[in-house]
């Protein structure tokens, strides 16, 4: 597998170097600022103290902003199963995008591509379980919505580099907007509980709120046609599926 690499290196990262085998974790996240050129600027920028490993281009060149090895500053507050402070334990990517607050658009094939063929490489070289790439909003529902319900996860999937359900696309949609009971709901969250979201709010949000947060990061995941955080019966059988089909 070749691609190129454009070195742009940032100040903003642990100097203390990890081992090979703390890398378990895969974060894609989009930029979310109106220019590319903004965004560079601010993940090479000290004073930020914001930077991924990688940042991919509108154009698909694949810009390496910090070494693997060493912890980037990318992730901020987040938890995923019995993990927290996922900078320690993950490579971040940046793919261009102005995200929700300047327009958010669809990306590329030529930054998905390039994507792709990264991805693949650190599956390889550090022996990365697919349901381990994982998003922002994952990691970070109350805060982050990035890398966004625009991405391809499904694409992704087909790659073999992403989780997604395998359900009749027809039939799942009958199910849109068909209310769940309480116990239904309770089914939902032990299963997304189980897949990785976690439990833990550490941003001062109520609880009914942050749940709110939980479901609209699983339906950018995994239900992208409607962000409504409401648990509908589509949800919980996208939830049922996926809980039998991780590996």
């Amino acid at each position: 597998m070749s691609f190129k690499t454009i070195l742009n290196y940032s100040p903003n990262f642990k100097s203390k170097k990890r081992q090979k085998k703390e890398v378990r974790f895969i974060i894609l996240h989009y930029t979310g600022m109106k220019s590319e050129k903004a965004a560079i600027n601010r993940l090479t920028n000290i004073q930020s103290k914001v930077a991924s490993h990688y940042l991919i281009t509108r154009s698909g060149k694949i810009i390496n902003l910090v070494p693997d090895l060493y912890i980037a500053w990318h992730a901020g507050i987040s938890f995923w199963k019995n993990f927290n402070s996922l900078n320690k334990s993950s490579i971040g990517i940046e793919i261009t995008n102005p995200g929700h607050h300047f327009g958010y658009k669809k990306f590329s094939k030529k930054q998905i591509n390039a994507l792709i063929n990264l991805i693949k490489f650190l599956i390889k070289k550090y022996k990365i379980n697919k349901k381990n790439i994982i998003g922002h909003s994952d990691i970070a529902p109350d805060r982050k919505k990035d890398p966004g319900e625009k991405f391809p996860w499904e694409y992704l999937a087909k790659k073999k580099i992403s989780l997604w359900h395998n359900l009749d696309k027809k039939k799942l949609r009958k199910l849109r907007k068909k209310r769940c009971n309480k116990v239904m709901k309770r089914i939902f969250f032990k299963n997304i509980f189980n897949i990785g979201y976690s439990k833990k709010n550490k941003n001062n949000v109520k609880k009914d709120q942050y749940l709110v947060f939980l479901i609209k990061a699983f339906q950018r995941r995994f239900r992208q046609e409607l962000i409504d955080g409401k648990i509908d019966q589509e949800c919980l059988l996208i939830s049922q599926n996926l809980m039998q089909n991780i590996p």
